[in-house]
Parts: structure tokens; sequence; C-alpha cells
């Protein structure tokens, strides 16, 4: 087996599948197929597609072409002109020379250049506009893309790779639609009029650069057909070291208290040995196409030199001739060099862009079915009538779970890890769909209403905090965007977070970035309490919203907790059961199933498995 899928196993239990998901840019074991396998998949499809986000620029991509070929022209033009200067004033013995004819002629060929260069400036910025746009437009609908992708897609995704796809692979896309695209046009274009002119000018020394083109044809055809396959697999080892470097940053602090470094660097070596084998597979075969073509170039320069030397002195054919043949010939060498040396950025933009589409390919979450009703002045009735649910169908989560919220009360999840409490939640919010059963607020199946509508109406509290860049106003008027100034402190308020606001450096001011890294875990938790708060949602849900923050703190959240569900259906997922016992009703779940419900008394009463976990006979594991 091989080494680096041995080492990645330790860390996925001896399972060599899991390894190999990891060095394809996985992450590990989850619950959906992993997104993109790097494989090549269908390139004309893949080029079709990305020339559909030109189309909005057709006149601008018209003109670039226009000035490709007057860029052509002139270079040829240009060329061709050193036979008659050569000839008529540089090659005659006379005895006399004509400067100012000289001078002339020169100044024609300097000005031809000179439209050349102009062309050549205004195609590359007309091209570099052009790309830019679409880029921009490649960005906006893949950002949009994932803005419809449902919660269980991110939690089997690595960031870091989805990261990549937005920046390298979106990069390697920019520099084809930019560079390489003209360049093998132009390219394509010089090798048909410099094959006319050479022509014209001796077709006997024509006949050595045909004979040579089926040659370099060949060779460049057999490089670019392995190529391929190592871009694809560059694009995807790099996508796997970004998603563990993202991976290892933000679990930083676990890999320390765990004393997991040197594993850690292990691990990254791994990866990073076979970003570099896949890397410089890829360079070799894209970097070897130069220096093949080059050399049967230089074979043809030379073929072409010593017969063409044998025409001027046997068959007298013309010194300039001769001139503007050779520098046809490495003319006519130079773009297939420059083909050939753009297939390798051809690949690595295709690969990019395959993993690109096929993130925007990826099953968006379900549309609202026809006539979804947008409900308003919800109460927070919550009904679940014999719900069944797995992640995926062969595995069963939640099995014939019924129970009933009614507005104001306050319903506690408690079990085991892994029982289905924070799943039951997570199909209150439609994240998934359940697979039988119903789920109903007021009375309302809630497939018929608009997720949108839906989840305005319940506000979460995770146990995972997430702030984002900007100030502690903006972050707490998330919840609700159209919030005023005093609702927001109000909400702050309301979750005991306004004290410590007010001795941040600039209060609700206070700029936070790199998610709250100047709060503590406590402080960030206060926030997204607030958050809630200030949303007025009818339904809140509280998934572990106190694990984070102290015994005193957790005090003063209870009270300002009190007053938020009051007119609130609240449903709470909690392993300190001391925080529950003022619930309405206390789910008791163990896989999948409740096994017990009631209120605290009751359940203390009975004497079941409420009572070992709250008394400490048992343990939620």
């Amino acid at each position: 087996m091989d080494d680096r899928k041995k080492s990645l196993m330790r860390r996925y239990g001896g399972n060599p599948a899991q390894a190999e998901k990891k060095l394809a840019g996985g992450r590990g074991p989850g619950r959906m197929a992993q997104l993109g396998t790097g494989k090549p998949g269908n390139s004309k499809d893949t080029i079709k597609r990305l020339l559909s986000y030109l189309e909005e620029d057709k006149m601008k991509i018209v003109l670039a072409f226009f000035c490709v070929i007057m860029n052509t022209v002139a270079m040829l033009a240009g060329s061709y002109m050193l036979r008659p200067i050569i000839n008529k004033f540089i090659a005659p013995v006379t005895g006399k020379g004509d400067p100012s004819g000289l001078a002339g002629a020169l100044f024609i060929l300097a000005c031809i250049y000179l439209i050349g260069v102009a062309a050549n400036y205004a195609q590359s910025k007309v091209m570099l506009t052009v790309a830019q746009n679409a880029l921009q437009k490649l960005r906006n609908e893949l950002f949009g893309k994932m803005q419809k992708l449902p919660v269980g897609f991110y939690d089997t995704n690595s960031n870091g790779d989805l990261m990549s796809r937005f920046t390298n692979d979106v990069d390697t896309v920019g520099q084809m639609l930019s560079n390489t695209f003209v360049q093998l046009f132009s390219g394509a274009l010089s090798i048909i009029g410099t094959l006319i002119l050479m022509v014209y000018t001796n077709w006997i020394l024509t006949l050595i650069t045909v004979v040579m083109i089926p040659l370099m044809m060949k060779a460049g055809g057999a490089v670019a057909h392995r190529s391929q396959k190592f871009f694809n697999a560059q694009q995807s080892s790099l996508g796997a070291v970004n998603g563990y470097i993202e991976e290892m940053i933000t679990g930083q602090k676990v890999v320390k208290v765990f004393c997991h470094e040197d594993v850690a660097k292990e691990e990254f070596a791994v990866l990073n040995q076979d970003l570099r084998d896949n890397q410089i597979k890829a360079q070799f075969f894209g970097g070897v196409m130069g220096p093949v073509m080059g050399n049967l170039s230089q074979m043809n320069y030379t073929l072409t030199a010593c017969i063409g030397g044998l025409l001027c002195v046997l068959k007298g054919f013309d010194v300039g001739g001769l001139t503007v043949f050779l520098n046809f010939s490495r003319q006519f060498s130079r773009p297939i060099n420059e083909i050939s040396m753009q297939v390798s950025n051809v690949f690595s933009a295709l690969a990019g862009a395959e993993r690109v589409f096929a993130l925007m390919d990826e099953k968006a979450e379900e549309e609202d079915k026809p006539g979804a009703k947008a409900l308003e002045n919800i109460k927070g009735n919550v009904v679940l009538e014999d719900v069944t649910f797995g992640y995926v169908p062969e595995k069963k989560i939640l099995k014939h779970i019924s129970l009933y919220a009614k507005p104001g009360q306050k319903i506690a999840f408690v079990g085991s890890t892994g029982a289905g409490k924070t799943t039951i939640t997570n199909l209150i919010n439609r994240f998934y769909d359940i697979q039988s059963g119903s789920i109903t607020i007021d009375g309302v199946n809630i497939r018929d209403i608009q997720r949108d509508n839906l989840r305005r109406n319940i506000a979460m509290v995770l146990q995972d905090t997430h702030l984002f860049t900007g100030t502690v106003m903006e972050n707490i008027r998330y919840g609700r965007l159209d919030a005023t100034d005093e609702e927001v402190i109000q909400a702050a308020k309301t979750a005991s977070a306004h004290s410590f606001i007010m001795k941040l450096p600039k209060g609700y001011d206070t700029m936070l970035e790199g998610d709250g890294a100047n709060l503590s875990q406590g402080q960030r938790q206060l926030l997204n309490i607030a958050r809630a708060a200030v949303s007025k949602a009818p339904i809140l849900i509280l998934d572990e919203a106190t694990s984070s923050v102290d015994t005193r703190t957790e005090k003063h959240i209870e009270r300002g907790m009190d007053q938020l569900m009051a007119d609130r259906t609240t449903f709470v997922i909690a392993h300190r059961l001391s925080t529950v016992r003022n619930a309405d009703a206390i789910m008791v779940l163990e896989n999948g199933e409740i096994i017990e419900r009631g209120g605290h008394d009751q359940l203390i009463q009975e004497k079941g498995r409420y009572y070992n976990l709250y008394t400490g006979l048992s343990q939620l594991d």
C-alpha cells in the first residue's frame, strides 16, 4: 500500500477508502458523496460552457480578433518587405547606394510594425476586460449557487477545497480566457498566413516545412494527451492541501491541546507530497512541450537553410527570398511552439473549470412547491407526527417521532450524543426533508410553506458560534436587518450582553474580525443569543446555547432567556439537565426514538432513563 495512504489511515481508523478520499480532496467520513474527484470530464462541453460566459461581450471579442488579424497581417507584411529591401538596396553591388530609398522603405516598414504593436495592445486590453467580465459573472453565479445548496452539502465538503474552487480554479480559467484563446487564434492565423507566403516565396522549400508539420503535431499531441490527466490531478491535490490547511488553522487550539503538531505535520507532508508528485508530472509534460517543438523547429530551420543556399547557388534563387523564407521558417515554428506551450494552460484551466462546474451542478435545495404559502402572524403551534428520517435512506436516524409544542411552550430534548436531538431541529427548519410523516406549523405542513418565510420565523442559537467581520451592532442586527439601534440594544440587554459590550473600546461600534477573535467564547455566544432575540421570530431553537458560558453568566442568560421565551415556542437541546427543569415537556431520546416524555417531576418519579441521567446514575455519552 502507498505510504501516503498508510499515514492517513491512522487518522481514519485504518480505513483505506477514507484515506483515498482525503487525497482526492475529501473531508473524511460524511453522509454524502464527495464533490468532484478530479477525473477528466467532457472537455468539449466544458469549453462550450465557458464560452457561454462571453456571449454578452461578442462585439468586444470581434474587435479583439480583428486586432489580432491586423497584428498578424502587419507582422507578415513587415517580414515579407525584407525581400525587396534586401534585393533592391542591400544585395546589389552597384558602386553607389540609395540611402533615401532605403530610409523610405525602412520608414514604411516601421509604420507597419507600429500598426501591429498598436493592434496587439488594443486586443490585450479588450480581452482583459472581456475575461474579467466573464470571471465576474462566473464568481457571482458560483457564489449564488452556494447560497442555494442545502446544509447537508456543507456538512460533508471541506471549506478549504471549496475556497480553492473560488480562487485557484477560477484564476486558471481567467488566465485562459484573457490570454490563451487569443494566442491560439493568433497562432493559427500566423501559421496559415506564413504558410501561404512561404508557398509564394518558394514552393520547394515549403515542402520541407510541410513534411515537418505532421511530425511536430504528432509529438505535440502525444505530450498533450498524457498531460491532461496530470493537470486534473494537480487541481484536485491543490484543493485537498487547501482544505487541510484551512482545517488546521481553524482547529489550531485543538491541535495544540492534544499535542497533535507532529501528526498534523506528517499528514500535511503526505498531502503536500501528493501535490508535489502531481505538479511535477503536470509541469513536466506541460514544460516538455516547448523543448520538443523547439528542437523540431531547429531541425526544420537547418534543413531549410542548407537547401535554400543550394537553390541560391544552383537555381538563381534570390538572397532576399532566402532571407525572408528563413525568417518565415522560424516564424512558422514560433506560433506552433506558442500553441504547444498554451496546451498546459488549457488543460489546467479545463481541470479548474470542471471543478467549478461540478460545484455549480450540485443539486440545489429543492424549490418551493407551486402554491407554497408565506404565513403571517405565526403563533408557533408545532406538531411532528410519525416522523421518520435518515441522512441516507438505509440508515434511519429518527424513527416514528411524534410530539407537539403549543405557542409559548418550552420543549426540551435530552439524550445521548447521536440520539437525534439536533436532527429534529434541523427538520423543523427544513435543512433536510423527512422521508415519512409530517411536520406542521399552525396546522400547515412545512412543505407547503415558503422556505424563506419558514426560516424567517425560526430563530436559532447554535452551540458553534459564528460572527461576521463587522461591528457588534451589525452582527446582532444580522438577526433582522431592519431592526433599529434601540431594538438591537434591547436585544443585547435581554441576552445579558449589554454590560460587556459597553466595556469594549467602541461599544456597539467595536469592529469584530476573525470570527470575533477579540472576544471570549462566552461573549461570542451572548452576541449570538442577542441576534436571536432581535429577530422576533415566534419559534426559538436553542442547541446547547449556554454550553460555552460560565455558571454565573449562565444565570444572567437564563433570566434573559425566560423573557425571550415568554411568548415563543422554544425547543431546547441541553446536556446540563438543570437548565431544562422548568421545561413544559422533556423528550428523552435514545437511538432515534422518544423513550420517555413528560415534565421534570413526572420523569423523576418514573425513575427511568431521565432519572438515571439527572441523578448521575447514567451519563450522556
